[in-house]
């Protein structure tokens, strides 16, 4: 394992963790617009239809994938440009 990958992990931990709280927040943002509520449905409201805990379930997994593969490009580019060494 080349030791800029290994240099990165502790960069990328954080960094997962700081997207995941990015993704959470828009989020909840994205669903009091697009649910028409403060919370989005979990998977065993019973109040819930499928189709609105299917659709909060897809928008949130999108919304964190995109979110993560952001900050994670993001921080890859940083340590490249003050290493010059791309860490993955």
């Amino acid at each position: 394992m080349k030791a800029s990958k290994v240099a990165y992990k502790p960069v990328g931990l954080v960094l997962g963790a700081v997207s995941g709280a990015l993704a959470g927040a828009l989020f909840k943002q994205v669903w009091k617009v697009i649910g028409h509520d403060e919370d989005a449905p979990d998977a065993t409201d019973q109040e819930r239809g499928w189709r609105e805990i299917v659709i909060a379930a897809a928008v949130q997994g999108a919304i964190f994938a995109a979110v993560k593969a952001a900050v994670d490009r993001g921080g890859a580019t940083a340590v490249h440009r003050l290493t010059g060494t791309w860490p993955g």
